[in-house]
């Protein structure tokens, strides 16, 4: 039996407006609701990065001129951001829609070895500074992502980067946490839901391949 006193299209309609709306239990949204939900909030956070075009065109120019000065790139990121770090480097390194020459992208995400060595033996917070100070040089770039802006371990890097001379640039969201006013360029997706910030960061990425791949394959 039906107990709700809405209709269906009432109660879809609701849901568009506020995907994330309690409805408590005989007036659940559907999969499908679920899905278009998911799917709307998706579309709208990527719309709502498009007005920071300028500031996503000089991501790209920083990484252009970073190879175009014989460095490299390191990216940084924690859980989904990690996979995104290590996505934005198979993309340089391999192709991204168009053959080329492979470019100099490393994501300190990838070895399980260094990274539980550095976490055991000193402390998790020095998992990526410890990196970059092993392998990164003056005038390296690091790309550091982080839907919170305060993850300690991606602010003790980029610390690091910025005493050893590297050019900084952060993705972030909410407020940015320091991480924002740490990097020498940053950008903050204006959303506070984390899945929401990680659609835009990789759209964004995706918008940095192009620009790079136009210039540089």
């Amino acid at each position: 039996m039906d107990v709700s006193t809405k209709s269906k299209a009432e109660s879809r309609a609701e849901f568009k407006a506020n995907p994330r709306i309690h409805r408590g239990p005989g007036n659940s949204p559907t999969p499908s609701e679920l899905i278009e939900g998911t799917l709307s909030e998706a579309s709208g956070v990527i719309k709502s990065v498009i007005p920071l075009t300028p500031f996503i065109y000089k991501i790209a120019q920083a990484v252009i001129d970073t190879f175009d000065s014989g460095n490299r790139v390191l990216v940084i990121g924690n859980g989904g951001s990690a996979a995104d770090a290590q996505h934005f480097a198979a993309e340089m390194v391999v192709r991204y829609k168009e053959n080329g020459i492979p470019l100099p992208v490393i994501a300190l995400t990838t070895d399980t070895s260094i990274l539980t060595a550095i976490g055991n033996d000193f402390d998790f917070d020095q998992i990526f500074a410890r990196q970059v100070e092993a392998i990164s040089k003056r005038g390296d770039l690091l790309l550091a992502l982080s839907t919170s802006g305060s993850s300690r371990n991606i602010l003790r890097a980029v610390e690091v980067a910025k005493r050893l001379s590297l050019f900084t640039v952060g993705l972030t969201g909410r407020d940015g946490g320091r991480l924002a006013s740490l990097c020498h360029l940053a950008i903050k997706v204006p959303d506070i839901t984390t899945s929401n910030i990680q659609v835009a960061h990789l759209a964004i990425l995706h918008a940095v391949c192009e620009v790079v791949e136009a210039q540089k394959r």
